[in-house]
């Protein structure tokens, strides 16, 4: 009776999992990787990629034993080519290799490279069918109906790992679609919450990129100390969970203890807590629809002691309410607001743009766009990546403008 009882409560027989990590030396990749690493028993690792980091990529390529390698940048094959050497692994080169990789037969991809460059692989491996874990926001951003029309024809599964989304996703288990009120994504309000708007103009690089509770990459980081991230999260919530602009909301918690909440029309608020570690959310997307364990600290409530929340301040952080008004006013507003932030955010990062311009971009980019009449929504991959190309170019030209006025 004791040998049947154990045998009825074991985990079921796993087949293991076929992946592909798109943007696998990056933040979210190194995450993905190192859950892999410590289950690789239920994983096998199809293709990897990076932007140009050769040498980093093989590494990883070697050790997950994976069976294709790309890097986007194609001055760096030679020496991705050269590190594999002998290990069987076919190396490629370029935006081609990339959307490849994506096509290549993997049951799961992790989709988490930087930017709209993500959007033609990502959407490649949508339309085969995937299983595809979305850590990439601008890829909804740029072309969220698009994509999410073609994923659902095709009848791929999109799983969203960013930390905020995937609350929500395991919150939204608790009820009904139709009895949804509203849902909240919270924000750590970044480096620079509780700094007064004239130290605010002030800020250096440096003090941008240090995030007071995540390790995330320089772009993210950015984007999180201007709460833009936020603004961007409130634009792929609206195409992952079919809501209205305004059914969502978000609320500043410093803590990022408490990493979404539904509030149901009953008054009940349903949230997901858990540690600040991004091998959580990835881990739920990676087993989905099971669970496995992970490396991930325990949360301790006790030890943590105080929860805090309070309203976002949108005079010292514009960008929010920016991307608030772009979402609303749909069709290409949110592809522009994105191009222009990236442009924003490299031109900060290179010393040629003051923090506070990085909103005041933006938004010029999008008045004069809209002046244009360019905002129909992109129907197709080419043209909102034809719509993301004019933008970067008007963000260009208004850059001196912009970044000579006082903030």
């Amino acid at each position: 009776m004791k040998q049947r009882r154990a045998i009825a409560n074991a985990e079921p027989a796993r087949v293991p999992r076929t992946v592909t990590l798109l943007g696998a030396t990056g933040s979210i990749g190194s995450s993905t990787a190192d859950l892999l690493r410590h289950d690789l028993d239920h994983y096998a690792v199809e293709a990897v990629t990076a932007h140009r980091d050769a040498v980093a990529l093989a590494r990883l390529a070697r050790e997950l034993g994976a069976r294709f390698a790309a890097v986007a940048d194609p001055a760096a094959y030679q020496s991705l080519k050269s590190e594999l050497a002998g290990s069987g692994i076919k190396a490629a080169a370029g935006e081609t290799a990339i959307v490849e990789a994506a096509q290549r037969p993997a049951d799961w991809v992790m989709a988490a490279i930087t930017g709209a460059a993500s959007l033609a692989p990502t959407l490649a491996a949508a339309e085969r069918g995937a299983t595809v874990a979305l850590a990439n926001k601008e890829c909804l951003v740029c072309a969220g109906a698009l994509f999410m029309r073609r994923a659902a024809a095709k009848g791929a599964t999109v799983l969203p790992v960013d930390s905020e989304h995937n609350a929500i996703f395991q919150a939204l288990s608790a009820g009904r679609r139709e009895d949804i009120r509203r849902i909240v994504l919270t924000a750590s309000g970044g480096p620079f919450r509780t700094w007064p708007l004239d130290a605010i103009r002030k800020v250096t690089v440096e003090q941008a990129l240090k995030h007071p509770t995540w390790s995330m990459g320089p772009k993210v980081t950015i984007d999180s100390a201007t709460l833009m991230n936020k603004g961007l999260e409130l634009i792929e919530a609206h195409h992952l969970f079919a809501l209205r602009p305004d059914e969502l909301d978000v609320l500043v918690h410093p803590q990022s203890i408490v990493h979404g909440l539904v509030e149901f029309r009953d008054g009940s608020v349903i949230a997901q807590l858990g540690s600040p570690d991004m091998r959580i959310p990835i881990a739920h997307c990676l087993a989905w629809p099971i669970r496995m364990g992970t490396p991930a600290p325990r949360l301790d409530l006790a030890r943590v002691a105080s929860l805090s929340f309070e309203e976002p301040d949108l005079t010292r952080f514009p960008a929010l309410g920016i991307a608030r008004r772009a979402l609303a006013a749909g069709g290409s507003a949110p592809t522009v607001l994105n191009a222009a932030n990236e442009v924003a955010v490299r031109e900060f990062v290179a010393g040629r743009l003051g923090f506070c311009g990085i909103a005041s971009l933006v938004e010029a980019t999008l008045e004069a766009a809209q002046r244009r009449g360019e905002t129909a929504e992109p129907q197709s991959v080419e043209e909102a990546l034809a719509i993301d190309h004019n933008a970067r170019r008007l963000a260009a030209d208004l850059l001196p403008e912009i970044a000579a006025m006082a903030c």
